[in-house]
């Protein structure tokens, strides 16, 4: 089933907006403005929607809200975990399509790390909230071996540990 969009807030509208437009290719296809909706609050916000390219949605809050102005809007480590944990994972169509977006983020000023999962190759780098961002191609289809192994590492007390895939590092510029 798709989505029809996933939602952040940002304390830094520009930049957040540059980014999805320019770094990730996104189109601004919608802005609502509306009364914030908070009890006893004269505050508003705007909900800016981007086409992400296949007519799935991705939506930015822009908050001014005097009561809830000073929030982390990196996802992850607002909650106190690695900025890894809770991510943005968007699909590239494969490899070639996944290096023309790692170059548009090389491009665009953000270093890039790499890493082929030996199913999957991602991308990743972090957006202007410190929310980590991944651009993601399947390189293989799943096998039936595949299923059994994934239910024995679910059911697992304690699962046997992968070795870490080897990181590739990019810097911009």
């Amino acid at each position: 089933m798709a989505f029809h969009h996933i939602a952040i807030a940002t304390r830094d509208l520009e930049a957040t907006h540059r980014f999805y437009t320019e770094a990730m290719g996104f189109q601004l296809v919608r802005v609502e403005a509306m009364p914030a909706g908070m009890p006893d609050s004269p505050g508003w916000a705007r909900h800016l929607f981007y086409d992400t390219g296949n007519g799935e949605m991705f939506a930015i809050w822009d908050l001014h809200v005097e009561e809830i102005d000073d929030f982390d809007p990196a996802i992850s480590l607002g909650l106190g975990l690695p900025n890894w944990v809770n991510h943005l994972a968007f699909g590239a169509s494969d490899l070639a399509d996944l290096e023309s977006s790692k170059q548009r983020w090389l491009s665009h000023g953000y270093d890039v790390a790499e890493i082929d999962h030996g199913w999957c190759t991602s991308i990743y780098t972090d957006d202007p909230n410190g929310i980590m961002v991944e651009f993601c191609t399947t390189t293989r289809a799943f096998t039936e071996d595949d299923h059994r192994k994934a239910q024995e590492l679910l059911r697992a007390e304690q699962p046997a540990l992968a070795t870490p895939p080897e990181v590739k590092f990019f810097t911009a510029g």
